[in-house]
């Protein structure tokens, strides 16, 4: 694994962007780079995203509200400021200070912890600690190995009846930029980036089977309960969305 496809790269990468342009690194929009983002408009696309989350997983018999909630790489806290209005208590995390910077002055209610965590385990929170853990545009990011080992620390940290909704990319939809992530290699997508976008670092994209998931959620004592799949055309890739539960409770 090249320097940037490793954990350490993700995390210098991510650093950087939270440096720069945090809230559109977050919520890419090509309208809103360069800090043009609204605080407030950014935050609205989270309670949105949330509002959706939270009644599908009411459908499912597991919401809407819970009492302690993790939100996996939390970034500025678009998220997780919605998720307040879900729980008891929201505890976002990052691997980026000045993303989390951020979140703590976008956060004027203070209702939000935000939790620095530089590797690649959850270790600073027992096992059994939340209710919901919830991860969105996030684990695309992440190199596929890492992606493993945090969805097995997912499994682990949730408490009895709990579980966490995640969103993974899986494959690049066949349209033009669709394409180039599908055969172009990564060193290359990553140099356009950098010096024909003029990103401030690269955004690395990471296709993740269902069937990998399945089976990393399986080892860890989880299983997924729904799915929901989305071809997303600004984004040009398909996106699946899933509810997974962990361990069941002794009898």
């Amino acid at each position: 694994m090249s320097h940037d496809d490793s954990f350490d790269g993700v995390r210098r990468d991510w650093v950087r962007l939270g440096e720069e342009d945090p809230l559109w690194a977050v919520y890419v929009a090509a309208d809103k780079r360069g800090g043009r983002w609204d605080p407030d408009q950014f935050l609205d696309t989270g309670r949105a995203d949330v509002a959706a989350s939270a009644a599908w997983l009411d459908e499912l018999g597991v919401g809407p509200r819970w009492g302690r909630v993790l939100d996996f790489g939390c970034g500025a806290g678009r998220l997780t400021q919605a998720l307040a209005e879900h729980a008891d208590e929201v505890v976002g995390v990052d691997v980026s200070p000045p993303m989390l910077e951020q979140a703590r002055q976008l956060d004027a209610s203070g209702r939000c912890t935000f939790v620095l965590n530089e590797s690649q385990d959850l270790r600073q929170f027992p096992a059994g600690s939340f209710d919901l853990v919830y991860s969105e545009l996030v684990l695309q990011h992440l190199p596929e190995p890492v992606i493993d080992g945090y969805l097995a620390e997912f499994v682990r940290v949730l408490a009895p009846g709990g579980v966490a909704l995640l969103q993974c990319t899986t494959r690049p939809l066949w349209t033009f930029k669709g394409t180039v992530w599908r055969l172009a290699p990564g060193w290359l997508i990553r140099l356009a980036q950098r010096k024909f976008l003029r990103y401030p670092a690269p955004m690395r994209m990471t296709r993740y089977a269902p069937s990998r998931l399945r089976s990393v959620v399986a080892a860890a004592g989880g299983s997924v309960a729904a799915t929901r799949t989305v071809d997303d055309r600004s984004t040009h890739w398909r996106s699946t969305r899933f509810v997974v539960k962990g361990e069941r409770p002794a009898e």
